[in-house]
């Protein structure tokens, strides 16, 4: 039986449409699959965007692979909170219908911070950061006040109770700081966090547990009364924990009010900060570029200076911070867009070459005197120049003549006298400070600075002895019972008080302190200061035997001045030098604790 031709062609055309309809559907399934994006890393903290807002997109289950609870609909929000590897999946039912490989790395601080900050103190890192620093602290002032003043910083206990392996929501991998940003009036911390709500909640508590009144707000975030200052706003963003302290600028009576630029009120900040987009202040051209300039350390300060202030010549400054066991080294760096001292050398400070041994402090200070007198004065032409050369003169003094008379170089020495004091100790029942003070500054002509001092000692109940004696003029007065005599001769001003020095060896003092300091410590140009309480020290436990003193005296003496020094900060010396570099200009620092 044959059958009938349209039958025969209804079969096939059957068929045909099956397959065209499981192509179509086949070809949908594959237009609304739902959008991973490709394996990559991100970073923890930042919420990341999986699936579709286009019309049509699956709605799927979202598994995440964190442990966190999975999410339903065809696009979600998730931030992840700690590093690691993490299989993101979308799931139909049961059924796999996509897979992402994602890689969580920390958000560095600097991501956190706004590009436009203008201040920023910062640890990239807790782990091996705060730890040197806490110990060095404890053992500068002592372990008891270290903990108080530590437990009334906010932020800084929850981080240190992760780093003692505690259970806290604070990840050590991330970073801490306090930075400042031109439409915020006042200052900002800031700490990485593992499981934000946790540690805004442990924060809370903490606050409440001191009795620090604490108001939960339905956005999420909470305002705390503080003793003394502004309320301060906590809030989360993106893996980070801040603290938002306003300040407010009250003029003082007789100011005029000036119009504000910033505002004290939190939620301007949380705006600012919820609303920054991109790598923040990480990639900032300024601080990439200082950041190579300075050594490496676990505290960075970085500082953004404006156009006004540093008259376009200094953009900003950054210091590194570099603590190890009772050392802490500083090291700085100000790029200038014209060369320092406007590229002249200060001239060589010359009592360094030869100056009694021994000093327990010295400070120098190096610089043309064009320079000086543009610092002091103001600028030759300024407003601000004229009117302090006025001031001078209505006080009688050329201002401009004395100043052209200086060299450019001021050396101070300070030494101590152990025999003075335990002789002023003994006698007297006080422990005053007995020593000497050296000062000396290089003069080009010394007419108007003995014109300028005799100016000075008309007014004033100043009982001063003036005389001439060999090409130089003394003057000779007591201060604080401690007789002083200034000497202005052709080419120095020099200036000696308290005990008398000749019993000293003299050297070359500058050498030593650049052997001890770097070669160009103490040298043209620059600016040193040096604090040596270890020699202070040495030098009061020196004396066996004092003239006019009996040994058991002077024993029971040297006894209770060292419990008295006992009871300061038991650093051992500190030293800090400033100098034109290339490029800018370099500033070193250095704090050394004494050996127990």
């Amino acid at each position: 039986m044959r059958s009938s031709p349209s039958l025969s062609l209804k079969v096939p055309l059957f068929v045909l449409s099956v397959v065209a309809g499981g192509l179509l559907a086949a070809g949908c399934h594959r237009a609304v699959k739902p959008e991973l994006g490709p394996d990559r890393t991100v970073e923890a903290g930042v919420p990341v965007e999986f699936g579709s807002a286009q019309e049509g997109a699956p709605d799927v289950t979202w598994d995440f692979g964190d442990g966190t609870p999975t999410q339903k609909g065809p696009r979600v929000s998730h931030a992840f909170a700690r590093s690691g590897a993490y299989a993101v999946r979308a799931l139909d039912g049961t059924t796999e219908v996509g897979r992402a490989q994602l890689t969580v790395v920390p958000r560095p601080l600097l991501r956190a911070i706004p590009e436009d900050a203008t201040v920023a103190i910062y640890m990239p890192r807790l782990r091996g950061s705060v730890e040197p620093l806490v110990d060095f602290f404890e053992r500068f002032v002592g372990q008891d006040m270290a903990r108080r003043q530590i437990e009334e910083m906010p932020l800084l206990p929850l981080a240190l109770r992760s780093l003692k392996g505690e259970a806290t929501p604070v990840d050590p991998e991330e970073g801490f700081g306090l930075f400042s940003v031109p439409a915020f009036q006042g200052a900002v911390m800031l700490l990485g966090v593992t499981e934000g709500q946790a540690a805004l909640d442990s924060l809370v508590r903490e606050l409440e547990s001191k009795g620090h009144p604490v108001e939960r707000r339905p956005d999420g975030s909470a305002r705390i009364e503080m003793a003394g200052v502004e309320p301060v706003t906590a809030f989360l963003d993106r893996g980070y924990l801040y603290l938002a302290m306003p300040q407010k600028e009250e003029a003082q009576e007789g100011e005029t009010v000036k119009a504000a630029t910033s505002s004290p009120d939190a939620e301007v900040l949380r705006k600012a900060v919820a609303g920054f987009t991109g790598p923040g202040l990480s990639e900032s051209p300024l601080l990439t570029q200082l950041r190579g300039k300075v050594a490496e350390g676990s505290l960075y300060t970085f500082i953004r200076f404006p156009e006004k202030q540093g008259a376009g010549v200094f953009p900003g400054f950054m210091s590194s911070l570099r603590t190890t066991e009772g050392r802490v080294e500083l090291d700085g760096f100000m790029p200038a867009t014209k060369p320092l001292l406007d590229g002249k050398q200060g001239p060589l400070p010359a009592l360094l070459d030869k100056a009694p041994l021994g000093p327990v402090a010295v400070a120098m200070m190096s610089i043309p005197p064009s320079e000086m007198a543009s610092m002091l004065l103001g600028a030759p032409g300024s407003p601000q120049r004229t009117e302090a050369l006025e001031s001078w003169r209505q006080q009688g003094v050329d201002a401009e003549a004395l100043l052209g008379a200086v060299r450019g170089d001021v050396t101070l020495l300070v030494y101590f006298d152990a025999p003075a004091f335990y002789r002023n100790f003994l006698g007297n029942k006080r422990p005053e400070p007995r020593g000497s003070v050296l000062l000396e500054a290089g003069l080009t002509n010394s007419a108007p600075v003995v014109a300028a001092l005799n100016k000075a000692f008309e007014k004033g109940t100043w009982n001063v002895e003036r005389s001439q004696e060999k090409g130089a003029t003394r003057f000779r007065m007591r201060v604080m019972e401690q007789p002083l005599v200034l000497t202005v001769a052709g080419d120095r001003l020099s200036l000696q008080a308290g005990e008398a020095l000749d019993a000293r060896p003299r050297g070359n003092v500058g050498a030593s302190l650049q052997e001890r300091f770097g070669s160009s410590a103490f040298g043209p140009s620059h600016l040193s200061l040096m604090v040596d309480m270890g020699r202070l020290r040495a030098e009061m436990d020196a004396p066996e035997q004092v003239p006019g003193i009996p040994q058991a005296q002077l024993s029971a003496a040297k006894a209770i001045g060292g419990a008295f020094l006992d009871q300061l900060p038991p650093f051992d010396h500190a030293f800090l030098d400033f100098s034109p570099e290339e490029g800018g200009a370099r500033l070193r620092g250095r704090i050394m604790l004494r050996t127990p």
